[in-house]
């Protein structure tokens, strides 16, 4: 059975770091997409970061480029996002997601089937 398990999250104020790993177990595919979502209260939930995990080449919303970091452990059974530089508007419930169906389109647009349950930052001025 395949799960993913965030954490990391809390409350910062803006300019302050987080950082949120998600670990995951149940499955041993080499290569598929993972990705980290975030939705805010009222707001449709979009994709921030995104990771093909073979090659480990990364994709990022661009409100966060330069601010955020997705990455993966050695293992590739935990990924992470760091989170530098941190504003009011990216307090959200954070999930990450997996996509294991050989999705070959961009990583933001798989049809990623399975989620965590979700972290929730909040940001403060």
């Amino acid at each position: 059975q395949v799960q993913l398990v965030e954490s990391g999250g809390g409350s910062v104020q803006a300019g302050g770091s987080l950082r949120l790993s998600c670990a995951a177990s149940g499955y041993t595919d080499s290569s598929y997409y993972m990705g980290w979502f975030r939705q805010a209260p009222g707001k449709e939930r979009e994709g921030v970061a995104c990771i093909y995990t073979g090659p480990g080449t990364t994709y990022y919303v661009d409100s966060v480029k330069g601010r955020f970091t997705i990455s993966q452990d050695n293992t590739k059974n935990t990924l992470f996002l760091q989170m530098n530089s941190l504003k009011p508007e990216d307090t959200a419930v954070y999930y990450c997601a997996a996509d294991l169906t050989y999705w070959s389109g961009s990583c933001f647009s798989a049809p990623f089937t399975h989620w965590g349950q979700g972290t929730q930052v909040t940001v403060s001025l």
